[in-house]
């Protein structure tokens, strides 16, 4: 995973999509992570896998109160 300073970002924000699009890039803010930037794709199939793996546990915890 790429990682750009938020100074980068910020004015190479151009640079961050194009580079987004190809995989996720994670911006550091004094040297540390703060957010990851990732194509609308990449982010509607981690979003729906999320969703499967939600839809597919037990509703219940089958303890009873």
């Amino acid at each position: 995973m790429k990682v750009l300073s938020a100074k980068d970002a910020k004015y190479g924000f151009g640079r961050l999509i194009d580079l987004a699009r190809a995989e996720p890039v994670m911006v550091a803010k004094h040297g540390r992570p703060v957010v990851v930037v990732m194509a609308v794709e990449e982010y509607e199939r981690l979003k729906n896998f999320e969703m499967g793996m939600v839809d597919s546990r037990p509703s219940g915890s089958g303890q009873k109160e």
